[in-house]
């Protein structure tokens, strides 16, 4: 009965001024939680399913809509809106496969699978994942390495079939070699199709009876190899790289997988690394800042000398054009080293040294001397004052 249904903008849980996209994304939740496949055997989501489908089937349609909106459930009573269905309503005109589609993949009312492949036919290997780890200079130079890696070959004794030598797998007859199997189920709106692998053959669409003992039926034997692997000049941490069919066996036909490599780069004790650039810090006397000269700066290219100008300050920074790391995509472009030069203050003096730098100091018009005499001045004045403090305290007793 009409008085009995709850409202539908109430059912699906939206306002009344609701748009199409808002109406049909509060239907798809409520399918996809109450559809009687995700809940067999539960009369009460079925009946919840049933009264979000017919509050849909109508407020998706704009006319139908309208309808509702002027004159409630009656304008579907009394045969208004046809036979059938639930209540009375007539579904048909509603358009549900977009969001049955959505919510169990591909078979909603008819089975037709939506760019799919047979589980059987011919599909590439897994890849392999291995890592490696190389020193600073080997990342940015390149270098060659190897790698020890168990790989699956094909049994010599069956061939990869994995039947025993002198016979054959034979076509599954569950699934009659298609390594699917379809299930048919009866809903709501119809016959609903659902294709899942074939639990017989494991999708593989063959039945092994007799099983190759030297490979226990798999068709494939393992064996530790080695494989050099080439390290691109420029190579980051963290990067990877490919070796192309070096990963797990295709199956029926289907190319092997590939070898990744991820390269772990450990950390200089000198360099470090941004993109294809370089950073130091080198340290320089006081003498060598004030009066300039040659000082040498280490790079991955060995020991270079650089002159550094007269009256440099601690923390200046110069770069060394095309010292830093090659592009990995063109191995003759290089970044650039930055050194951050850095005065060094020295903490053990000789006398003669100490001499030296009292003798700067006067010269450049800092005398330790004079600071001597300014403290000691102040070190007599304050002792004075002292003195006259306890004076005036006597007195005052």
């Amino acid at each position: 009965m009409a008085e009995s249904k709850r409202d539908y903008y109430e059912v699906l849980g939206v306002s009344k001024d609701a748009d199409d996209a808002a109406i049909k994304k509060a239907y798809r939740a409520l399918a996809k939680k109450y559809h009687p496949d995700m809940n067999p055997g539960d009369a009460e989501a079925e009946k919840k399913f049933k009264e979000a489908s017919e509050a849909y089937a109508v407020l998706s349609d704009a006319e139908k809509r309208r309808q509702y909106d002027q004159f409630g459930h009656a304008a579907f009573e009394g045969g208004a809106g046809g036979a059938g269905g639930f209540g009375g309503f007539d579904f048909n005109g509603a358009d549900f496969s977009d969001i049955f589609g959505d919510i169990f993949g591909d078979l909603f009312g008819g089975g037709a699978r939506r760019g799919g492949r047979a589980s059987n036919g011919p599909m590439k290997g897994a890849n392999i994942r291995k890592s490696i780890r190389i020193t600073f200079e080997e990342a940015v130079f390149g270098c060659k390495k190897e790698l020890d890696v168990i790989l699956k070959d094909p049994c010599t004794s069956c061939h990869g079939t994995g039947a025993k030598p002198g016979t054959s797998p034979e076509t599954c007859p569950k699934c009659g070699g298609k390594g699917q199997v379809v299930y048919t189920s009866q809903s709501f709106f119809g016959t609903v199709q659902n294709v899942q692998t074939c639990p017989n053959c494991g999708g593989s669409g063959k039945i092994i009876k007799a099983k190759c003992s030297s490979c226990s039926g798999t068709g494939y034997t393992s064996s530790r190899k080695k494989i050099e692997v080439t390290i691109p000049a420029g190579i980051d941490n963290g990067q990877s790289v490919r070796i192309r069919e070096k990963g797990e066996p295709g199956i029926n036909g289907g190319p092997r997988g590939d070898l990744l490599v991820e390269v772990n780069v450990s950390r200089h004790p000198i360099f470090q690394r941004q993109d294809m650039h370089i950073f130091s810090t080198v340290p320089i006397t006081f003498a060598q800042a004030a009066l300039g000269g040659d000082v040498k700066i280490q790079t991955v290219d060995g020991a270079v000398i650089y002159s550094v100008k007269p009256g440099t300050k601690t923390d200046t920074k110069v770069r060394l054009k095309g010292k830093g790391v090659p592009s990995l995509r063109n191995s003759q472009v290089r970044g650039d080293h930055y050194v951050t030069l850095v005065i060094q203050t020295p903490e053990k003096l000789s006398a003669e040294a100490k001499e030296a730098l009292r003798k700067f100091d006067e010269l450049t018009g800092n005398s330790l001397h004079q600071n001597d005499s300014t403290s000691e001045k102040s070190e007599k004045k304050e002792k004075r004052k002292g003195f006259m403090n306890k004076v005036k305290e006597v007195f005052e007793e």
